[in-house]
This record gives structure tokens, C-alpha cells and sequence, in this order.
């Protein structure tokens, strides 16, 4: 009895280590740009795992930024059926949405997205403020691990370019996120502050257990990815396209 015990037991503890952090089935979006509709994923079908790395890649236009935005809760899809740690995206109210971007989904934008007023600091505790909660010590680790222990009291206009970066890292990490999407992280920087990132976006979701999706154009990038996946025209490609 014992022996089943164990074995129940640790066939529980793999499937909730293996549970997938989001799951999109036949996801479908489309845009009306005057009466034309522009179809920007058709049919979209992912899973996403706790602690893996995918690299989102494809030309320009293929649908990555819609594709990213849908599992970031910031747009919905037409069809097809999008579960972000156990919230059905599609059902959710506005309010649930909100909550989900608070406590479940970390964001790096291509642009930064800093709020110029706001220290190195008070952006990084700005998604633990926007719940209402407040973790100095997570703030300072998370500032020492990009390496801006020393910049915490600067402001945006006062950092590099990687710097700002890295801010932005350590912003999309701080609530400890089941999910965390990043829009072309290294495309603003220089190669070495791009690797620099990475780096940190690496380890960071591996010692987090997040799942990361990565959409880039950059090939050093999506090689080091634990899977890349290729859209073309709002689908995913095969590996041989």
C-alpha cells in the first residue's frame, strides 16, 4: 500500500510540474481595416510549459505581436479557445483580465515602456503597487540581479539603453509571473547588451519556473531557445517552411 502511495504520489507531483502554463487551441484573430478583414492567426494551436523558453519567429506581419498580445490578455481572439494559468481568456470578464496581467503575466517591451517619472525602483515595484502589495527585498534582488543595485534612485532619462532594458527585465518578473511574453527584448540593443539581456531572461525564468515566449527576428536569439516556433501568414509553419 505504501509503495502505490509513493507511486500515486509522484505521478501527481510530475503532472502538476508538467501542467502547461497556457494552452491556445485553433486560435483565430482577425482585423477590419476599413471593409477589408485581414486575418492575422488562423487556427493557432500552442502549449506552453512551466520553466521552457520558445522563441516566436517569422517575417514581419506573420502575427507574432497579435500572437503575444492574445497570451498577455491584451486582446482577445475571435475563435479558438486560449487558457492562461487556468483562466479562459475568451469568458473572462475585463475585470478578471486585469487581475490575470497583475498576478500571472509578465510583459518586456520591444520600446522599454518605462514610466519616465518613475525611478529604476518604483518601475520595478510598479506591478506589485498596481495590486496593492509592496516587496522592497524582491524589488532590491531583482535590481542587483540585472546589475543596477547602485541605479535604483535614477531615472529612465538617466539610463542606457540596456539599462532601461534590463529595468524593464526585472519589472516583468517582480510579481513572480506563471507567463511571461517579450517582444523583440535584444531589437533596440547593441549585441553585446543583448546578449546581456537574454542572459538574464534566461536564468531568470529558469530559476522562476516561467514560462518565456520570445518573438524575434534575431537567430542567436531563437537558437537558444529550448523550441522555436515559425508563423508564417498566421499559422505555424512546419519545421521545414
Amino acid at each position: 500500500m505504501q509503495t502505490l502511495d509513493l507511486v500515486s504520489n509522484l505521478h501527481e507531483t510530475q503532472s502538476r510540474v508538467l501542467a502547461p502554463v497556457a494552452t491556445l487551441i485553433g486560435v483565430e484573430r482577425t482585423y477590419a481595416r476599413g471593409r477589408l478583414a485581414v486575418p492575422a492567426l488562423r487556427g493557432v494551436d500552442i502549449e506552453l510549459v512551466p520553466g521552457e523558453l520558445v522563441a516566436l519567429t517569422g517575417p514581419s506581419g506573420c502575427g507574432k505581436s497579435t500572437l503575444l498580445n492574445i497570451l498577455a490578455a491584451v486582446d482577445r481572439a475571435d475563435g479558438g479557445s486560449v487558457l492562461v494559468s487556468g483562466q479562459d481568456l475568451c469568458t473572462a470578464s475585463e475585470s478578471q483580465l486585469t487581475l490575470l496581467r497583475r498576478r500571472s503575466i509578465g510583459v518586456v517591451f520591444q520600446d522599454f515602456q518605462l514610466m519616465p517619472n518613475l525611478t529604476a525602483y518604483e518601475n520595478v515595484a510598479l506591478p506589485l503597487a498596481l495590486d496593492g502589495r509592496t516587496d522592497s527585498v524582491r524589488v532590491l534582488e531583482l535590481l542587483s540581479r540585472v546589475g543596477l543595485a547602485q541605479r535604483g534612485s535614477h531615472y529612465p532619462s538617466e539610463l542606457s539603453g540596456g539599462e532601461q532594458q534590463r529595468v524593464a527585465v526585472a519589472r516583468a518578473l517582480v510579481h513572480r509571473p506563471e507567463l511571461v511574453v517579450a517582444d523583440e527584448p535584444t531589437g533596440n540593443l547593441d549585441s553585446a547588451s543583448g546578449r546581456h539581456v537574454l542572459d538574464l531572461l534566461m536564468d531568470l525564468r529558469r530559476e522562476e519556473g516561467a514560462a518565456l515566449v520570445l518573438a524575434t527576428h534575431d537567430r542567436m536569439v531563437a537558437a537558444r531557445a529550448d523550441r522555436e516556433l515559425r508563423l508564417l501568414d498566421g499559422r505555424i509553419a512546419s519545421p521545414e517552411a
